[in-house]
Order: structure tokens, then sequence, then C-alpha cells
């Protein structure tokens, strides 16, 4: 079992914890954690051709389109191709499942299902670091000192879209994207979904599911 090649992805509204999931999974099984955002934020840091594109967008308050975060995605994935691995924050669109498709075939996929009111108070309680995308929550992840980040000591900010007034829209306009994606899995017998209000009482869970999958480099009690 271990010998083939795990491909993952975890889905989930923002503010879900899909992060904190992503990282305990690439602890427990040797996955590599792969982060659009955070490939994002490298190719934008590398001024190359599609880094120009997406901030064109970013600058402007804008979502990154499909075309652009896919290719930003397709290329670091041909990287991987011998590779364990866990997708975060991609795909978030049918059109980027479909583009996916065409390079990999998923083992599974995990989708975390959190009560509206949750997320709208952890969004609201997010502020982040935007050079290294740190996140802090006010409420259960502080930083050490209000408003600073706690590696670099610059100031934290919080995003346009997780003031208050935002936070409804932004996640009316994920589900709707998210559920063409959902459907798609869920017809081919990989989707697994996990409810809850906190990532630990979830994490047995996901750690129960892909212990079936794939041997663990920890026991769960580790975290």
């Amino acid at each position: 079992m271990a010998s083939k090649v795990l491909r993952a992805v975890v889905l989930g509204p923002p503010g879900s914890g899909k992060g904190t999931v992503c990282e305990r999974i690439a602890r427990s099984f040797g996955l590599q954690h792969l982060s659009s955002g955070q490939f994002l934020r490298e190719s934008l840091r590398g001024g190359g051709e599609v880094g120009v594109l997406a901030k064109q967008y970013l600058e402007r308050g804008l979502l990154v389109p499909d075309h652009v975060i896919t290719r930003v995605m397709m290329t670091e994935l041909e990287k991987r191709r011998a590779e364990h691995w866990l997708l975060d924050g991609f795909p978030r669109t049918l059109g980027q499942a479909e583009a996916l498709d065409k390079i990999c075939e998923l083992d599974l996929v995990i989708s975390l299902h959190i009560p509206f009111e949750t997320l709208k108070d952890r969004l609201s309680a997010r502020w982040i670091h935007p050079a290294s995308g740190r996140v802090y929550n006010m409420e259960f992840n502080p930083p050490h000192v209000h408003g600073i980040d706690d590696v670099t000591g610059e100031p934290l900010v919080q995003r346009e879209d997780d003031k208050p007034e935002a936070v409804t829209a932004r996640l009316r306009k994920y589900k709707d994207a998210a559920k063409p994606v959902i459907e798609l899995y869920k017809s081919r017998g990989i989707l697994h979904s996990f409810s809850g209000t906190e990532t630990n009482k979830i994490w047995p869970y996901v750690y129960a599911l892909l212990s079936n999958k794939i041997p663990p480099l920890r026991s769960e009690e580790e975290h």
C-alpha cells in the first residue's frame, strides 16, 4: 500500500481549519503539504510571467482567476510526480478540478464542514502577516504581542475580506464555487466529509481515515 504514491486534497471554506489539518496530516503521514496560497506568494516574489499576472489581480483586490492559479499549481505539481502530496486551497472550482484531472488521479478528498456562525467568528478574529502568510486568531491563537508578528516583529493586518461585513459574501461565494467540486468527488467515491466546530475533535477521524491508506510516521497521541 505504501509503495503507491498517495494524492489527497483537503477542501473547506475560509476559516475551516484546512491549514491546521493539512499540517497535521503532513507531520503524521509524511505527505508534502502543498498550499496554493504559498505557491502564489512565491510566484509573486519571483516576478515571473505568472507572478506578474497574479499581481495585477491582487493589487485590484480581485480573486486570482482560474487560468492563473492553475498555471501556478500545474507547474509545481509537475515537479512532484513521484511524491506523496496533499493539496490545500486547490482545486476551488470545477475548472481547476478538471485541470488537475489531466495530470493526476486523486485517491482521497477530505471535505471540512464547519457551521456558518463558527466560520464568521473565526474569520472576523483573523489577522495575518502578509509577507509569510502566517495566520493568527485573536481568540485562540493570538500573537505574543498584540498586532505584531511573532517571528519578524512586523505589524499584522486584517484582510479586507476578513472584515465582518465582507465575510458573509465571501463564504457564500466559496459555497457556490465548491458545490460542483464536492459533487464531482462524491460521484467518484473518494470524498470523505467531516463536520464539527473544533479541529481537535475532527482530527482523530481524519487520522483514522488516512491510517487506512498509508502507514503513519507518528501516532495520533503525539499531537
